[in-house]
Protein backbone atom coordinates (compact mmCIF):
# COMPACT_ATOMS: atom_id res chain seq x y z
CA UNK A 1 0.00 0.00 0.00
CA UNK A 2 2.73 2.15 0.59
CA UNK A 3 3.92 2.23 -2.97
CA UNK A 4 0.47 3.55 -3.67
CA UNK A 5 0.69 6.29 -1.44
CA UNK A 6 3.70 7.14 -3.08
CA UNK A 7 1.99 7.53 -6.24
CA UNK A 8 -0.21 10.36 -5.13
CA UNK A 9 -0.18 13.90 -6.16
CA UNK A 10 2.12 15.75 -5.25
CA UNK A 11 4.31 12.86 -5.70
CA UNK A 12 7.39 14.36 -4.97
CA UNK A 13 5.89 15.00 -1.44
CA UNK A 14 4.26 11.94 -1.12
CA UNK A 15 7.35 9.99 -2.09
CA UNK A 16 9.28 11.51 0.89
CA UNK A 17 6.76 10.51 3.08
CA UNK A 18 6.68 6.99 2.24
CA UNK A 19 10.47 6.69 2.65
CA UNK A 20 10.38 8.94 5.89
CA UNK A 21 7.46 6.25 7.70
CA UNK A 22 9.55 3.03 6.43
CA UNK A 23 12.15 4.63 9.30
CA UNK A 24 11.48 3.87 13.23
CA UNK A 25 11.42 7.52 14.42
CA UNK A 26 10.14 7.95 18.37
CA UNK A 27 11.30 10.86 20.26
CA UNK A 28 14.30 10.37 21.89
CA UNK A 29 15.02 7.55 19.68
CA UNK A 30 15.84 9.68 16.45
CA UNK A 31 18.93 8.59 15.58
CA UNK A 32 17.77 6.36 11.95
CA UNK A 33 16.10 9.56 10.95
CA UNK A 34 18.69 11.55 11.93
CA UNK A 35 21.12 9.70 9.76
CA UNK A 36 18.14 9.06 6.82
CA UNK A 37 17.99 12.93 6.88
CA UNK A 38 21.94 13.48 6.56
CA UNK A 39 22.41 10.70 3.96
CA UNK A 40 19.45 12.40 2.08
CA UNK A 41 20.98 16.08 1.85
CA UNK A 42 24.34 14.40 1.44
CA UNK A 43 23.18 12.85 -1.97
CA UNK A 44 21.49 15.62 -3.12
CA UNK A 45 24.99 17.36 -2.93
CA UNK A 46 23.96 20.21 -0.27
CA UNK A 47 24.87 21.70 2.45
CA UNK A 48 24.39 19.77 5.69
CA UNK A 49 25.15 20.29 9.78
CA UNK A 50 24.12 18.16 12.98
CA UNK A 51 24.16 20.53 15.44
CA UNK A 52 25.34 19.15 18.85
CA UNK A 53 21.90 17.75 20.31
CA UNK A 54 21.11 16.31 16.87
CA UNK A 55 19.07 18.30 14.86
CA UNK A 56 19.49 18.61 11.23
CA UNK A 57 20.46 21.60 8.79
CA UNK A 58 20.50 21.31 5.50
CA UNK A 59 20.81 24.64 3.16
CA UNK A 60 19.80 25.11 -0.48
CA UNK A 61 20.77 28.19 -2.81
CA UNK A 62 18.20 30.06 -4.50
CA UNK A 63 16.90 29.22 -8.08
CA UNK A 64 17.76 31.56 -10.34
CA UNK A 65 16.51 35.21 -10.23
CA UNK A 66 15.29 34.93 -6.74
CA UNK A 67 18.97 35.34 -5.13
CA UNK A 68 17.42 38.71 -3.76
CA UNK A 69 14.82 37.72 -1.65
CA UNK A 70 15.11 37.23 2.06
CA UNK A 71 16.45 33.69 3.16
CA UNK A 72 13.46 31.16 4.41
CA UNK A 73 14.15 28.99 7.15
CA UNK A 74 11.79 25.83 6.57
CA UNK A 75 10.66 23.75 9.88
CA UNK A 76 9.50 20.36 10.82
CA UNK A 77 9.90 18.11 13.66
CA UNK A 78 11.32 14.91 12.80
CA UNK A 79 10.09 12.33 15.65
CA UNK A 80 6.89 11.31 16.55
CA UNK A 81 4.16 10.03 18.74
CA UNK A 82 4.08 6.31 19.00
CA UNK A 83 0.94 5.10 19.97
CA UNK A 84 -1.00 2.04 19.05
CA UNK A 85 -4.34 0.21 19.68
CA UNK A 86 -4.18 -2.18 22.39
CA UNK A 87 -5.39 -4.84 20.29
CA UNK A 88 -2.78 -3.88 17.84
CA UNK A 89 0.66 -6.33 17.07
CA UNK A 90 3.16 -3.64 16.32
CA UNK A 91 7.29 -3.13 17.09
CA UNK A 92 7.56 0.58 16.43
CA UNK A 93 11.39 -0.09 17.42
CA UNK A 94 11.98 -2.10 14.08
CA UNK A 95 8.82 -2.12 11.61
CA UNK A 96 8.02 1.14 9.55
CA UNK A 97 4.39 2.72 9.92
CA UNK A 98 1.67 0.34 7.63
CA UNK A 99 -0.29 2.99 5.64
CA UNK A 100 -3.41 2.71 3.77
CA UNK A 101 -5.97 4.60 1.67
CA UNK A 102 -9.40 5.04 2.76
CA UNK A 103 -10.69 7.82 0.71
CA UNK A 104 -9.39 11.01 0.47
CA UNK A 105 -7.34 9.91 3.80
CA UNK A 106 -4.45 8.26 4.64
CA UNK A 107 -4.20 6.13 7.84
CA UNK A 108 -2.16 3.20 9.35
CA UNK A 109 -2.99 0.38 10.65
CA UNK A 110 -3.87 0.33 13.99
CA UNK A 111 -0.83 2.99 15.16
CA UNK A 112 -0.51 6.59 14.74
CA UNK A 113 0.30 7.42 10.91
CA UNK A 114 3.21 10.28 11.71
CA UNK A 115 1.80 13.03 9.55
CA UNK A 116 2.79 14.80 12.51
CA UNK A 117 4.89 15.94 11.58
CA UNK A 118 6.12 13.97 8.72
CA UNK A 119 3.93 15.74 6.03
CA UNK A 120 6.03 18.90 6.91
CA UNK A 121 9.18 17.57 6.30
CA UNK A 122 8.18 15.41 3.48
CA UNK A 123 7.13 18.57 2.14
CA UNK A 124 10.75 20.53 2.91
CA UNK A 125 12.61 17.53 1.58
CA UNK A 126 10.24 17.49 -1.75
CA UNK A 127 11.42 21.44 -2.10
CA UNK A 128 15.35 19.96 -1.33
CA UNK A 129 15.48 17.66 -3.77
CA UNK A 130 13.19 19.52 -6.48
CA UNK A 131 14.78 21.00 -9.66
CA UNK A 132 11.99 23.13 -10.84
CA UNK A 133 10.33 24.94 -8.38
CA UNK A 134 11.02 28.36 -7.81
CA UNK A 135 12.19 29.39 -3.97
CA UNK A 136 14.63 32.02 -2.18
CA UNK A 137 17.63 30.18 -0.36
CA UNK A 138 16.70 27.53 1.60
CA UNK A 139 17.89 26.60 5.28
CA UNK A 140 15.52 23.65 6.58
CA UNK A 141 15.86 23.11 10.20
CA UNK A 142 14.79 19.30 10.72
CA UNK A 143 14.56 19.37 14.91
CA UNK A 144 14.08 16.50 16.89
CA UNK A 145 12.21 15.35 20.53
CA UNK A 146 9.35 17.64 20.14
CA UNK A 147 6.83 15.43 21.26
CA UNK A 148 8.25 14.80 24.64
CA UNK A 149 10.05 17.92 25.71
CA UNK A 150 11.37 20.04 22.48
CA UNK A 151 15.00 19.33 23.35
CA UNK A 152 15.93 20.19 19.83
CA UNK A 153 13.96 23.42 19.62
CA UNK A 154 15.43 23.88 23.12
CA UNK A 155 19.18 23.26 22.17
CA UNK A 156 19.51 25.38 18.89
CA UNK A 157 22.85 26.73 18.03
CA UNK A 158 21.67 29.93 16.61
CA UNK A 159 24.60 30.43 14.33
CA UNK A 160 23.58 28.15 11.67
CA UNK A 161 20.89 30.23 10.50
CA UNK A 162 21.07 33.71 8.52
CA UNK A 163 17.30 33.36 7.72
CA UNK A 164 14.72 36.38 8.87
CA UNK A 165 11.43 34.19 7.56
CA UNK A 166 10.38 31.09 9.17
CA UNK A 167 7.52 29.07 8.25
CA UNK A 168 6.82 26.29 10.26
CA UNK A 169 4.73 23.39 8.82
CA UNK A 170 3.35 21.85 11.74
CA UNK A 171 -0.47 22.81 12.15
CA UNK A 172 -3.34 20.72 11.79
CA UNK A 173 -6.02 22.65 9.72
CA UNK A 174 -5.11 24.40 6.11
CA UNK A 175 -7.61 26.80 6.62
CA UNK A 176 -5.41 28.46 9.22
CA UNK A 177 -2.87 30.58 9.72
CA UNK A 178 -0.97 30.42 13.22
CA UNK A 179 0.32 33.05 15.01
CA UNK A 180 0.70 31.94 18.42
CA UNK A 181 1.07 29.06 20.84
CA UNK A 182 0.81 28.15 24.28
CA UNK A 183 3.84 27.57 26.53
CA UNK A 184 4.01 24.52 29.32
CA UNK A 185 5.52 22.46 31.96
CA UNK A 186 5.44 18.92 33.22
CA UNK A 187 4.21 17.78 36.63
CA UNK A 188 5.70 14.14 37.83
CA UNK A 189 4.93 12.91 41.41
CA UNK A 190 6.07 9.72 42.82
CA UNK A 191 4.54 8.73 46.33
CA UNK A 192 5.23 5.31 48.24
CA UNK A 193 2.37 3.83 50.32
CA UNK A 194 1.95 0.69 52.30
CA UNK A 195 1.09 -2.35 51.14
CA UNK A 196 -1.04 -5.14 52.57
CA UNK A 197 -2.53 -9.15 52.05
CA UNK A 198 -5.11 -9.39 49.93
CA UNK A 199 -7.82 -10.42 52.76
CA UNK A 200 -9.32 -13.71 52.84
CA UNK A 201 -12.39 -15.10 50.64
CA UNK A 202 -11.84 -11.43 48.75
CA UNK A 203 -12.40 -12.24 44.55
CA UNK A 204 -10.29 -9.98 42.05
CA UNK A 205 -11.28 -7.98 39.09
CA UNK A 206 -9.79 -6.65 36.38
CA UNK A 207 -11.64 -3.35 35.16
CA UNK A 208 -10.77 -1.67 31.64
CA UNK A 209 -11.57 1.11 30.04
CA UNK A 210 -10.99 2.04 26.19
CA UNK A 211 -12.19 2.80 23.00
CA UNK A 212 -11.87 6.51 23.87
CA UNK A 213 -10.27 9.09 21.15
CA UNK A 214 -7.86 10.54 23.41
CA UNK A 215 -6.23 12.83 20.94
CA UNK A 216 -3.68 16.07 21.56
CA UNK A 217 -3.54 17.12 24.98
CA UNK A 218 -3.69 20.61 24.22
CA UNK A 219 -5.55 21.26 20.44
CA UNK A 220 -8.02 18.43 21.80
CA UNK A 221 -8.80 19.61 25.36
CA UNK A 222 -11.86 22.00 24.84
CA UNK A 223 -13.76 18.80 23.00
CA UNK A 224 -15.17 17.15 26.01
CA UNK A 225 -13.32 14.09 25.29
CA UNK A 226 -13.03 11.62 28.29
CA UNK A 227 -10.18 11.03 29.83
CA UNK A 228 -9.78 7.37 30.77
CA UNK A 229 -7.60 8.31 33.82
CA UNK A 230 -10.17 10.44 35.38
CA UNK A 231 -13.05 7.91 34.54
CA UNK A 232 -11.80 5.02 35.98
CA UNK A 233 -10.81 6.71 39.08
CA UNK A 234 -14.08 7.88 39.27
CA UNK A 235 -15.15 4.37 38.77
CA UNK A 236 -13.11 3.30 41.73
CA UNK A 237 -13.70 6.02 43.76
CA UNK A 238 -17.45 5.47 44.01
CA UNK A 239 -17.45 1.66 44.63
CA UNK A 240 -15.15 2.42 47.51
CA UNK A 241 -17.66 4.46 49.05
CA UNK A 242 -20.13 1.97 48.98
CA UNK A 243 -18.25 -1.18 49.25
CA UNK A 244 -15.61 -2.40 50.76
CA UNK A 245 -12.94 -2.85 48.15
CA UNK A 246 -9.21 -3.17 48.18
CA UNK A 247 -7.00 -1.35 45.32
CA UNK A 248 -4.42 -3.72 43.86
CA UNK A 249 -2.77 -1.69 40.84
CA UNK A 250 -4.02 1.16 38.12
CA UNK A 251 -2.26 1.35 34.87
CA UNK A 252 -3.41 4.10 32.39
CA UNK A 253 -2.32 6.25 29.85
CA UNK A 254 1.30 6.32 28.01
CA UNK A 255 2.32 9.00 26.50
CA UNK A 256 2.54 13.28 28.16
CA UNK A 257 0.84 15.19 25.49
CA UNK A 258 -2.18 12.92 25.01
CA UNK A 259 -5.51 12.42 26.28
CA UNK A 260 -5.15 8.73 27.81
CA UNK A 261 -7.54 6.50 25.65
CA UNK A 262 -7.10 3.36 27.91
CA UNK A 263 -6.83 2.55 31.43
CA UNK A 264 -7.17 -0.66 33.96
CA UNK A 265 -7.35 -1.56 37.47
CA UNK A 266 -7.71 -4.70 39.75
CA UNK A 267 -9.69 -4.18 43.12
CA UNK A 268 -10.57 -7.20 45.40
CA UNK A 269 -13.50 -7.80 47.11
CA UNK A 270 -15.46 -10.17 49.57
CA UNK A 271 -16.61 -12.77 47.27
CA UNK A 272 -20.00 -12.86 49.26
CA UNK A 273 -20.59 -9.01 47.85
CA UNK A 274 -20.10 -9.87 44.70
CA UNK A 275 -23.66 -9.43 43.34
CA UNK A 276 -23.84 -6.14 44.28
CA UNK A 277 -20.38 -4.91 43.70
CA UNK A 278 -20.97 -5.75 40.25
CA UNK A 279 -24.30 -4.13 40.18
CA UNK A 280 -23.01 -1.29 41.52
CA UNK A 281 -20.00 -1.36 38.96
CA UNK A 282 -22.71 -1.84 35.78
CA UNK A 283 -24.57 1.59 37.57
CA UNK A 284 -21.89 3.70 37.58
CA UNK A 285 -20.63 2.42 33.62
CA UNK A 286 -24.55 2.89 32.58
CA UNK A 287 -24.31 6.25 34.22
CA UNK A 288 -20.74 7.17 32.05
CA UNK A 289 -21.56 6.06 28.84
CA UNK A 290 -25.00 7.85 28.77
CA UNK A 291 -22.82 11.26 29.75
CA UNK A 292 -20.83 10.08 26.72
CA UNK A 293 -22.78 8.55 24.27
CA UNK A 294 -22.82 11.67 22.04
CA UNK A 295 -18.72 12.33 22.33
CA UNK A 296 -17.16 8.64 22.80
CA UNK A 297 -19.32 6.97 20.99
CA UNK A 298 -16.59 3.50 21.31
CA UNK A 299 -15.92 4.00 24.77
CA UNK A 300 -16.08 0.13 26.72
CA UNK A 301 -16.33 -0.42 30.43
CA UNK A 302 -15.92 -4.18 30.79
CA UNK A 303 -14.76 -6.21 33.72
CA UNK A 304 -13.08 -9.80 34.33
CA UNK A 305 -11.90 -12.08 36.89
CA UNK A 306 -7.89 -11.59 37.55
CA UNK A 307 -5.77 -13.98 39.44
CA UNK A 308 -2.73 -11.51 39.90
CA UNK A 309 -0.66 -12.41 42.75
CA UNK A 310 0.02 -8.81 44.20
CA UNK A 311 -0.16 -7.48 47.32
CA UNK A 312 -2.84 -4.23 47.74
CA UNK A 313 -2.90 -0.69 49.24
CA UNK A 314 -3.31 -0.54 52.45
CA UNK A 315 -6.62 1.15 52.95
CA UNK A 316 -5.75 5.04 54.50
CA UNK A 317 -3.56 5.07 51.62
CA UNK A 318 -5.88 3.84 48.80
CA UNK A 319 -8.23 6.58 50.13
CA UNK A 320 -5.94 9.54 50.36
CA UNK A 321 -4.81 8.60 46.64
CA UNK A 322 -8.38 8.11 45.37
CA UNK A 323 -9.26 11.30 46.34
CA UNK A 324 -6.25 13.32 44.97
CA UNK A 325 -7.09 11.45 41.56
CA UNK A 326 -10.81 12.29 41.72
CA UNK A 327 -10.34 16.36 43.01
CA UNK A 328 -7.43 16.85 40.45
CA UNK A 329 -8.34 19.46 37.74
CA UNK A 330 -8.32 17.66 34.52
CA UNK A 331 -9.05 19.84 30.96
CA UNK A 332 -9.66 23.49 30.21
CA UNK A 333 -8.60 26.08 33.41
CA UNK A 334 -9.81 29.34 31.45
CA UNK A 335 -10.44 30.40 28.59
CA UNK A 336 -8.77 33.38 26.76
CA UNK A 337 -10.55 36.77 27.57
CA UNK A 338 -9.00 38.09 24.46
CA UNK A 339 -9.46 35.59 21.26
CA UNK A 340 -12.77 33.80 21.02
CA UNK A 341 -12.57 30.16 21.78
CA UNK A 342 -9.15 29.54 22.49
CA UNK A 343 -8.11 27.56 25.62
CA UNK A 344 -5.70 30.12 27.74
CA UNK A 345 -5.18 27.35 30.33
CA UNK A 346 -5.89 23.99 30.79
CA UNK A 347 -3.93 20.31 32.58
CA UNK A 348 -4.43 17.00 31.38
CA UNK A 349 -3.72 14.21 33.57
CA UNK A 350 -1.62 12.04 31.23
CA UNK A 351 -0.46 9.13 32.92
CA UNK A 352 -1.09 7.27 36.54
CA UNK A 353 0.58 4.38 37.82
CA UNK A 354 0.45 2.49 40.95
CA UNK A 355 1.69 -0.36 41.62
CA UNK A 356 4.18 -2.60 43.59
CA UNK A 357 4.45 0.35 46.51
CA UNK A 358 4.76 3.75 43.79
CA UNK A 359 2.28 5.88 43.28
CA UNK A 360 3.46 8.02 39.96
CA UNK A 361 1.71 10.65 37.68
CA UNK A 362 2.60 12.69 34.79
CA UNK A 363 0.46 15.90 33.93
CA UNK A 364 1.10 18.46 31.22
CA UNK A 365 -0.19 22.45 32.14
CA UNK A 366 -0.23 24.57 29.16
CA UNK A 367 -0.79 28.34 29.12
CA UNK A 368 -0.17 30.97 26.02
CA UNK A 369 0.26 33.68 29.26
CA UNK A 370 3.59 32.74 31.63
CA UNK A 371 1.64 33.54 34.65
CA UNK A 372 -1.57 31.11 33.50
CA UNK A 373 1.16 28.72 33.40
CA UNK A 374 2.43 28.90 36.53
CA UNK A 375 -0.91 29.04 38.44
CA UNK A 376 -1.90 25.94 36.85
CA UNK A 377 1.50 24.19 37.50
CA UNK A 378 0.98 25.61 41.29
CA UNK A 379 -2.34 24.03 41.20
CA UNK A 380 -1.82 20.50 40.12
CA UNK A 381 1.72 20.54 42.60
CA UNK A 382 -0.30 22.01 45.75
CA UNK A 383 -2.74 18.94 45.42
CA UNK A 384 0.24 16.57 45.55
CA UNK A 385 1.83 18.20 48.16
CA UNK A 386 -0.65 17.86 50.47
CA UNK A 387 -0.57 14.14 50.85
CA UNK A 388 3.15 14.30 50.86
CA UNK A 389 4.13 13.01 46.80
CA UNK A 390 7.22 14.26 45.64
CA UNK A 391 6.71 16.83 42.80
CA UNK A 392 9.00 18.03 40.13
CA UNK A 393 8.09 19.71 37.67
CA UNK A 394 10.40 19.87 33.93
CA UNK A 395 10.59 20.96 30.46
CA UNK A 396 9.47 24.29 30.87
CA UNK A 397 8.85 25.83 27.58
CA UNK A 398 7.37 29.48 26.79
CA UNK A 399 4.46 30.47 24.75
CA UNK A 400 4.82 32.04 21.25
CA UNK A 401 3.23 35.88 21.50
CA UNK A 402 1.04 36.76 18.33
CA UNK A 403 2.85 39.51 16.26
CA UNK A 404 -0.50 41.19 14.44
CA UNK A 405 2.41 43.36 12.57
CA UNK A 406 4.50 40.62 10.79
CA UNK A 407 4.90 40.96 7.56
CA UNK A 408 5.09 37.72 6.25
CA UNK A 409 1.28 36.88 7.93
CA UNK A 410 0.49 40.05 5.84
CA UNK A 411 1.83 38.44 2.80
CA UNK A 412 0.42 35.11 3.98
CA UNK A 413 -3.36 35.96 4.67
CA UNK A 414 -3.59 38.11 1.17
CA UNK A 415 -2.18 35.33 -1.02
CA UNK A 416 -4.75 32.84 0.86
CA UNK A 417 -7.35 34.85 -0.07
CA UNK A 418 -6.58 35.32 -3.37
CA UNK A 419 -6.18 31.44 -4.20
CA UNK A 420 -9.02 30.39 -2.42
CA UNK A 421 -11.58 33.27 -2.09
CA UNK A 422 -12.07 33.22 1.54
CA UNK A 423 -10.21 35.09 4.48
CA UNK A 424 -8.10 32.12 6.25
CA UNK A 425 -8.22 32.08 10.34
CA UNK A 426 -5.23 33.40 11.80
CA UNK A 427 -5.01 31.95 15.44
CA UNK A 428 -2.87 31.09 18.45
CA UNK A 429 -3.06 27.49 19.37
CA UNK A 430 -3.26 25.64 22.41
CA UNK A 431 -0.73 23.81 22.13
CA UNK A 432 3.00 24.00 22.74
CA UNK A 433 4.89 24.51 18.79
CA UNK A 434 8.45 24.91 18.72
CA UNK A 435 8.06 28.46 17.53
CA UNK A 436 7.70 29.36 21.15
CA UNK A 437 11.29 28.44 21.81
CA UNK A 438 12.36 29.08 18.63
CA UNK A 439 11.63 32.80 18.98
CA UNK A 440 13.88 33.00 21.95
CA UNK A 441 16.61 31.87 19.92
CA UNK A 442 16.07 33.99 16.79
CA UNK A 443 14.06 36.74 17.92
CA UNK A 444 14.56 39.18 14.86
CA UNK A 445 12.77 35.98 12.66
CA UNK A 446 9.35 36.41 11.63
CA UNK A 447 7.36 33.04 11.92
CA UNK A 448 4.52 31.83 10.93
CA UNK A 449 3.21 28.40 10.91
CA UNK A 450 0.32 26.47 8.19
CA UNK A 451 -0.02 22.40 7.24
CA UNK A 452 -2.87 20.44 5.72
CA UNK A 453 -5.82 19.11 7.55
CA UNK A 454 -4.89 16.16 10.03
CA UNK A 455 -6.94 14.48 12.18
CA UNK A 456 -6.29 12.59 15.66
CA UNK A 457 -2.94 13.44 16.15
CA UNK A 458 -1.05 11.49 18.79
CA UNK A 459 -3.75 8.92 18.77
CA UNK A 460 -3.96 5.46 16.36
CA UNK A 461 -6.95 7.24 14.66
CA UNK A 462 -4.56 9.95 13.21
CA UNK A 463 -5.36 10.39 9.26
CA UNK A 464 -4.29 13.05 6.88
CA UNK A 465 -6.62 14.42 3.74
CA UNK A 466 -4.77 14.00 0.68
CA UNK A 467 -7.03 17.07 -1.58
CA UNK A 468 -5.46 18.74 1.71
CA UNK A 469 -2.27 18.32 1.44
CA UNK A 470 -2.26 19.20 -2.51
CA UNK A 471 -3.95 22.48 -1.42
CA UNK A 472 -1.22 23.01 1.50
CA UNK A 473 1.88 22.29 -1.28
CA UNK A 474 0.31 24.32 -3.97
CA UNK A 475 -0.37 27.34 -1.06
CA UNK A 476 3.88 26.61 0.07
CA UNK A 477 5.12 27.28 -3.11
CA UNK A 478 3.22 30.84 -4.52
CA UNK A 479 4.41 31.36 -0.34
CA UNK A 480 7.60 31.03 -1.59
CA UNK A 481 7.62 33.30 -4.74
CA UNK A 482 6.31 35.90 -2.75
CA UNK A 483 9.04 35.98 -0.07
CA UNK A 484 10.00 39.88 0.29
CA UNK A 485 13.37 41.31 -1.05
CA UNK A 486 16.28 41.06 1.76
CA UNK A 487 16.56 43.93 3.39
CA UNK A 488 19.81 45.76 3.01
CA UNK A 489 21.99 46.57 6.60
Amino acid sequence: MSEKIAQLEPQLLWKNFSMLNAVPRPSKKEERVIEFMMNFGQKLGLEVIKDKIGNVIIKKNATKGLESKETVILQSHLDMVHQKNEVTVFDFDSQGIEMILDGDWVKAKGTTLGADNGIGVAAIMALLESTDIEHPALEAMFTIDEETGMTGAKELEPKNFTGKILLNLDTEDDDELSIGCAGGIDTNTEYSYTQTSIRENFEKYKISIHGLLGGHSGMDIDKGRGNANKLLTRIIYNLAQNEQIQLINFFGGSLRNAIPREANAIIAFHKDNEVSVLENLAEIRDAILLEFIKIEPELKIDWVKSELEEKALENDCMVKILQILHGLHNGVFRMSPEIANLVETSSSLAKVTISKGKFTTQSLQRSSIESGKRDIADTIKCSFEIMGSRVEQVGDYPGWKPDSNSVILRILDKLYQEKFNEKPQIKACHAGLECGILSKHLPLVDMISFGPNIRGAHSPDEKVQISSVQKFWDFLLEVLKRIPEAQIV
